[in-house]
């Protein structure tokens, strides 16, 4: 992985730091997670590793730029995503980024959008864009608002003993924030809605409060982080027009 980092970005910009761990400049590469797919899915690596490294590269040679107001996006990560990263972007300090509390276990976190990669916004971006904290991660739900269909016109009603799917999109899971827009949905459904986002790309959903349909959308999601290089969460969520509720395990 550093040869082919390396070819991308140049010799100087490229250390291996550790075990999966590679730095980039003053950002870190962490490896783990494209391990895992490799050691699972070795007829898939070629081309996982070839999206990782133009991914990375991408972000590296873009850290300099100054963020666009129309980039800026809103995204769920995991806690433990944000523990990584925050070390890959300086630790502390100028290079801060700016999680904020969605639901146990997962975070919302302001990124900018550019062509092949999502890259994370921390407060030395707030200046280059001239706003607050607060005024960019509202920014980034306006912009995720804007630039996303109406939800009924992507998400088709889950029946019984249906799965219903939103996949292929890196800001399916960021809908979820956008509370509001999934109210027809619920109410189309009898009002009930369970969702899952076991993936970066992906929300799976069902409309039935039942141990036999809750057991059934929990295996689909195993199935996929067994799989998957992008894993986000493994976690239901019951949609509340008060909020999102974790499904107690």
């Amino acid at each position: 992985m550093a040869k082919m980092l390396r070819k991308e970005v140049g010799d100087e910009a490229v250390v291996i730091k550790g075990p999966l761990t590679l730095g980039l400049g003053e950002l870190q590469a962490n490896l783990d997670r494209v391990f895992g797919f490799c050691r699972n899915n070795t007829s898939g690596c070629p081309v996982e590793l070839e999206r990782y490294i133009k991914g990375a590269a991408q972000v590296h040679k873009e850290r300099n730029t100054p963020p666009s107001k129309d980039s800026v996006r809103v995204v769920l990560r995991t806690s433990q995503y944000v523990q990584s990263a925050q070390g890959s972007v300086g630790g502390s300090g100028p290079a801060q980024i700016q999680p904020r509390p969605f639901v146990e276990g997962l975070v919302a976190l302001p990124v900018i959008d550019t062509p092949r990669a999502i890259r994370m916004l921390g407060d030395k971006d707030n200046e280059r864009l001239g706003l607050t904290a607060q005024e960019v991660f509202d920014l980034g739900l306006e912009n995720l608002r804007k630039s996303q269909k109406p939800l009924m016109e992507v998400a088709k009603i889950a029946g019984g003993g249906q799965i219903g799917q939103l996949v292929g999109d890196s800001f399916y899971p960021s809908r979820l924030l956008l509370l509001d827009t999934w109210a027809p949905l619920a109410k189309e459904q009898g009002g009930v809605l369970i969702v899952a986002i076991p993936a970066t790309d992906a929300v799976f959903y069902i409309s039935e409060d039942t141990p036999i349909a809750i057991d059934a959308l929990r295996a689909l999601v195993k199935n996929i982080q067994s799989r998957a290089p992008n894993r986000l969460s493994s976690a239901l969520l019951r949609w509340k027009a008060s909020g999102w509720e974790l499904v107690p395990q």
